[in-house]
């Protein structure tokens, strides 16, 4: 029993002994490592207080840099709008001259085909127009003054075309040609509107003189602006009755048609049954002037019409030429 109990105390010792060693060899290792410690912390925390040091100052610079980038800015954005309107308007002003230039070249090129279209007519038609003026017919002197209009007569009448190609295409054009014809003649005994029809304007006044008053020329071109009864789109019954119906041994009188075709009948027709209602007075002169106006809408359209207005020109100029009048050509259909 006593022999039992030494082994156990020899073993306990030698197990704290073990123990003990360890303990001082781990403390021994830490006390080692901790020795170098100080030393490394410092060095590192200078070299960061540094990069902090460094880091900072180029923030500095960089806000400096920004906030001088954003006076910059801000100086630039007003100079950029400005900028940006004056592009605008020069983009504006290049998109004007464009239209301008494709309208004048249009123009251009519309003018080009009526004259070409009105040489043509004019070669076909020259041994019918010289039969029907006559063997006594002569032209004017090339010094006589072209398209003048004699102002002697004391009654006007206008004899209109309303048919839809003047109405749609070139109507205020033709409410200023009788805005200046009225202006030529500052006073008259008389005044009547008819459409090409011998459709008067006003019913009140059918087969009698509308005063010359400013209210009633007033009242005239104020109507003008909207009238558009049926027409079949030539001017012979506008004519013919504005003669029979008005002509007077005793009056000067002036007839204006305005339009754009004779869509159909004979010209030599016409011009037989104008003859015979406008007789001519002891002088020889007919009493009853025929001025014409034409407007080259047909010319224009492009729809294979523009025959009809080749008549109406040629059927104006010989009835002018025929009645102390004047035929007017015009090469555009807008004011």
């Amino acid at each position: 029993m006593r022999r039992r109990r030494q082994d156990t105390q020899v073993f306990s010792i030698s197990f704290l002994d073990v123990v003990c060693s360890a303990f001082g060899a781990i403390i021994l290792v830490l006390v080692l490592s901790k020795t170098g410690e100080p030393r490394v912390l410092e060095r590192v925390r200078a070299d960061l207080s540094g990069v902090v040091a460094d880091l900072q100052q180029q923030l500095f610079e960089i806000r400096g840099e920004t906030r001088m980038l954003n006076r910059e800015l801000q100086n630039k954005t007003p100079q950029l709008s400005e900028s940006q309107e004056q592009l605008a308007r020069l983009l504006q002003q290049l998109s004007d001259l464009k239209g301008e230039f494709r309208n004048a070249t249009q123009q251009l090129e519309t003018q080009r085909r009526i004259a070409g279209q009105l040489e043509s007519a004019q070669q076909s038609l020259t041994e019918e127009m010289w039969r029907l003026l006559g063997d006594n017919f002569r032209r004017r002197p090339v010094d006589a003054p072209i398209g003048g209009i004699p102002v002697d007569s004391e009654y006007i009448i206008f004899i209109i075309d309303t048919s839809a190609s003047m109405f749609n295409f070139s109507w205020r054009l033709m409410q200023d040609k009788v805005r200046e014809t009225l202006d030529i003649y500052p006073s008259v005994k008389g005044i009547q509107v008819m459409n090409d029809m011998g459709q008067y304007m006003f019913s009140q006044y059918s087969g009698r003189w509308i005063p010359d008053t400013p209210a009633r020329r007033k009242a005239i071109l104020s109507r003008l602006a909207s009238w558009n009864p049926f027409s079949n789109s030539s001017p012979v019954e506008g004519i013919t009755t504005a003669i029979r119906t008005f002509y007077s041994a005793d009056k000067k009188i002036s007839l204006y048609v305005l339009g754009d075709e004779f869509s159909t009948g004979s010209i030599d027709q016409v011009v037989k049954t104008v003859d015979r209602y406008n007789r001519a007075g002891e002088d020889g002169s007919r009493l009853v002037r025929i001025h014409a106006v034409g407007f080259p809408v047909q010319f224009l359209r492009g729809d294979g019409l523009d025959a009809t207005g080749i008549r109406f020109a040629a059927l104006m100029r010989i009835l002018t030429t025929r009645n102390g009048g004047t035929f007017v050509g015009l090469d555009r259909v807008d004011p």
